[in-house]
């Protein structure tokens, strides 16, 4: 094979990759794996090891990223509306529906399998954020604000999965981080939704409450109303034995930083504040979970 054939077949397959990458959002499905692994890790404690870290890992995002997949090829019309997406593979033409298709069901026929090495509760919750995610959230945004909401659970759901792939049941650990994962999700959406509001509004979505053509007031006040309620969650972590008192004050913390933000985001009900708290919440889960691990690791 000459070296001009081989570059032109490296750079085929590495544009390829690359429009993959795109397709199943690489960034986004990240963030689910990290979300997952750590849950895992935080259940496992110092009974942790690699393998099984790694096989989650894959499989988590194998699974995720056939959800997102699926909802960009549901949602290539759209796509093209959007500046934010309109390049997207599917949207754009660089890669054939079928194709996306094909890529979006062996990721989650691979993935589901993976996760049912831990076992079938596992795979069924994955399964389950799949079909939740591509096609009930994914349809639902062009007609309700509810999408929200919707979306919000198979988007807490790999902390679930984390924790259930180690223990085999839905625990008090499990469900905890879920509903951290789940609440935290709404003021992170709406700051985002706020930023893009013009754009989902011209593409057909429907996922922010709005007033006369723009987005309604009140937004700033729920963002803030529901970052308050990760303070009773910390409140019953602490009484039910899942975290303990230093490990609470921590997340506790870091939720008081969170609620500013919001706070911000009510009072000013800006694109400063609003920004402010799209960053802070990229931040927070992270910084959340790591202080859990943290704290069990040195108990």
């Amino acid at each position: 094979m000459s070296k001009t054939r081989t570059k032109q077949l490296t750079w085929s397959i590495g544009h390829w990759l690359s429009e993959v990458g795109v397709l199943v959002k690489w960034r986004l499905t990240m963030t689910v794996v990290f979300s997952s692994v750590v849950a895992f890790t935080i259940a496992a404690g110092s009974s942790i090891s690699f393998l099984p870290a790694l096989i989650l890992a894959v499989g988590g995002f194998l699974v995720a990223g056939s959800a997102n997949a699926m909802n960009e090829i549901l949602e290539r019309d759209f796509d093209r509306l959007m500046d934010r997406t309109k390049d997207r593979p599917v949207a754009c033409n660089s890669m054939a529906v079928s194709e996306a298709i094909v890529i979006a069901g062996v990721m989650l026929l691979i993935g589901v399998i993976m996760l049912a090495f831990f076992n079938p509760l596992t795979a069924f919750i994955g399964f389950l954020s799949f079909i939740l995610y591509a096609f009930i959230y994914t349809p639902l945004k062009r007609y309700s604000t509810a999408a929200v909401a919707v979306g919000a659970i198979p988007g807490a759901l790999p902390t679930l999965i984390g924790c259930v792939a180690f223990d085999g049941q839905v625990t008090w650990l499990a469900i905890i981080l879920f509903l951290i994962q789940f609440i935290w999700q709404f003021p992170h959406f709406w700051a985002i939704g706020w930023l893009s509001f013009d754009q989902y509004k011209n593409a057909g979505f429907k996922l922010l409450p709005s007033v006369n053509g723009k987005v309604d007031p009140t937004l700033g006040l729920n963002s803030m109303l529901y970052s308050f309620l990760l303070i009773p969650v910390c409140g019953i972590s602490l009484w039910l034995g899942v975290t303990d008192i230093f490990t609470t004050i921590g997340v506790l913390i870091v939720s008081a930083w969170f609620i500013s933000k919001s706070y911000l985001f009510y009072k000013n009900f800006d694109r400063v504040s609003a920004r402010k708290l799209m960053f802070s919440s990229f931040a927070f889960l992270p910084l959340v979970l790591c202080i859990i691990l943290i704290g069990t690791l040195i108990a």
